[in-house]
């Protein structure tokens, strides 16, 4: 326990860094340890302070996410610590490896948790309410960190205000002591709307979409966490997947979350690296709902953001990040305009695409119509082009004759921790593992709306597929009544929901795209049979759900790559597949190792204690 004490010390203050054109300023001049908290303007204080604590731990959280994970890969310029990281030799001198950041911000939710009066009113509201909710999610979401960096972490709910507290913590749990301890509250403010404080600004960015500056504001909304998303985390990560599902859906339903249909147009940049395999006749269809796809990650966009870390645009405003310096851009250089776009290019990066995310892009079909539809039905044809959110992800750039690609997700200084794309991932996954895994491959390929309704099939077969129609009669009735999309009140809020894979692959919607359950689900089994001789060659439902859950993992990567998830899902579905013990008790493991043996990680992964950090 000697690793609390060390957090004390710089525990004084929950706003004690700031300057005086911080982001997050506010009027207020009051401590954190004033224990009285019985002001209605105190909350909006001290939320932002807690604030502050995410943004310094948001580098942390995306280094130890990704370095660890399949998606990238060292060169030349990698420093010694993301090295480490990589082949899993880090040890308590790695700089990306600090236990005490999460705990700062653990210690300042539980000083407000346990001195704020949730009794204010105005008029008939608790004004404190939407903040105490608040805090406990981030609190939430700081513990689960801490478990899947470290496995068993010391554990405490009361504030630390002393040596003497400090030293007194006896108390570890895992991620299911945490789970256990902390949703019992987070359920009694379920459906709690998060705080929001309209906008603030975090200076100037010499960055854009259009290559001019643009003042940066921060919409402070989406700088929260939702209760219900965080405890869908928390019930995923301990493999309890209908709570899981039950608390995603929630906070969907809630706030009418769709997937939008986020297009990428081949532009020319695009279809020069595509050469050959871009077809003449390609032609489009894009909705009054659809977006492009790239602007989730510039300037002040908030589209498919349900929670983001934003850091500010200079150092005078606040927390910077070094996160677009790492993957190749120098966000913070003077220079504007999009004549001097090629001089922010950094060719010294430290951390590159890996092969396994290129090889598994490049594998992607895209889908696409030629000339019109002939009595409604379209022609859908399919080009090895593979998945263009790469070519928007990592940006192939030249500079001093040499060619290599940047990636550009941070280009705004903004960290996503949670996405409408992620959120309905991890429900797919949630889903899947409830037994539905026609239902998960829904939400990658036609999105779960009435358009589904389409393709139930007809009477009392049990087969896990029907020509052109994949949605079992079993699974019907569950998103109508179980996790009710499908339900005469809700149906409504979801009529705009999209598949996730259509983003980068275009048509996968309807029966006549090549994109069909039984054609990708049995490719992914094969793929896995390859892999693994020792699975059984069977088609149940059982191996279904496990080719199912890979292709969802595979669509977190084209989907989420390089934002920090990448090693926490690998893990948590390498859990999954052990619980499940359908090919053995340590297939997960296995499976896991497997995805990261091209790094050549100097402890086996095999043995689960090896996927965790030294806490220091």
């Amino acid at each position: 326990m000697k690793k609390i004490v060390s957090i004390i010390c710089a525990i004084t203050f929950i706003c004690g860094s700031y300057s005086c054109q911080d982001m997050f300023e506010t009027d207020s001049d009051r401590q954190i340890f004033d224990p009285q908290l019985n002001e209605k303007t105190d909350s909006m204080f001290y939320t932002l302070g807690i604030l502050k604590g995410l943004q310094q731990v948001a580098d942390q959280y995306v280094l130890t996410g990704e370095m660890r994970g399949d998606l990238v890969t060292t060169n030349q310029y990698t420093e010694t610590d993301l090295r480490r990281l990589a082949n899993f030799t880090a040890d308590a001198t790695c700089k990306y490896d600090s236990a005490y950041k999460y705990y700062r911000i653990i210690n300042n939710c539980n000083y407000y948790l346990a001195h704020r009066d949730t009794t204010l009113l105005t008029g008939s509201r608790r004004v404190a309410i939407p903040e105490y909710a608040e805090a406990l999610a981030v609190r939430a979401w700081a513990y689960l960190q801490l478990c899947k960096n470290y496995g068993e972490v010391p554990f405490y709910t009361d504030p630390l205000v002393s040596i003497g507290d400090a030293q007194s913590v006896t108390t570890t749990k895992n991620l299911k002591g945490i789970c256990d301890a902390l949703t019992p509250e987070l359920i009694k403010f379920s459906g709690t709307a998060v705080p929001t404080y309209g906008n603030f600004s975090a200076g100037v960015l010499n960055s854009s979409e259009s290559g001019n500056p643009v003042e940066k504001s921060v919409t402070s909304a989406r700088a929260m966490i939702p209760v219900d998303v965080i405890l869908g985390d928390l019930f995923l990560e301990t493999n309890q997947y209908a709570e899981a599902a039950k608390y995603y859906f929630k906070f969907l339903n809630a706030n009418k979350w769709t997937i939008r249909q986020g297009y990428i147009l081949p532009t020319q940049g695009i279809a020069m690296q595509l050469g050959e395999r871009l077809p003449a006749n390609l032609s489009f269809s894009t909705t009054a709902n659809s977006f492009n796809w790239a602007s989730i990650f510039y300037g002040n966009s908030t589209t498919d953001i349900v929670t983001y870390i934003p850091l500010a645009a200079n150092r005078l405003r606040g927390v910077v990040t070094q996160l677009p310096a790492y993957f190749g851009y120098d966000f913070y250089s003077t220079s504007s305009g999009s004549s001097e776009s090629t001089a922010r290019y950094l060719l010294e990066r430290q951390i590159d695409a890996s092969p396994s995310y290129l090889t598994l892009s490049d594998a992607q079909g895209y889908y696409y119509t030629v000339g019109s539809q002939t009595d409604g039905v379209p022609s859908v044809h399919e080009a090895q082009m593979g998945d263009l959110r790469r070519y928007i992800t990592m940006n192939q750039v030249t500079k001093s004759d040499s060619t290599f690609a940047v990636m550009i997700k941070f280009s705004s200084a903004n960290v996503p921790l949670y996405r409408t794309a992620t959120v309905y991932l991890r429900l797919a996954e949630a889903i899947n593992r409830m037994g539905y895994p026609d239902a998960a491959f829904a939400i990658l390929k036609d999105g779960i709306s009435e358009s589904l309704l389409s393709y139930v099939q007809q009477g009392d077969s049990t087969d896990l597929v029907v020509k052109g129609r994949y949605i079992r009669p079993a699974t019907y009735q569950m998103l109508r009544t179980t996790i009710p999309f499908l339900s005469d009140e809700n149906i409504e809020n979801f009529k705009a929901n999209w598949g996730i894979h259509s983003r980068g692959t275009n048509y996968t919607q309807g029966a006549f795209s090549p994109y069909q359950m039984d054609t990708i689900v049995g490719q992914k089994l094969a793929q896995l049979k390859a892999q693994f001789p020792a699975m059984s060659s069977g088609n149940t439902l059982a191996d279904t759900i496990n080719a199912v859950e890979d292709l969802i993992c595979d669509e977190m990567a084209l989907e989420l790559a390089f934002e920090g998830n990448r090693f926490g899902d690998l893990t948590r579905l390498a859990r999954h597949k052990n619980e499940a013990a359908l090919y053995g008790a340590d297939f997960g493991s296995q499976w896991l190792a497997r995805k990261l043996a091209y790094k050549q990680p100097k402890v086996s992964l095999l043995d689960e204690n090896n996927w965790y950090l030294p806490m220091k």
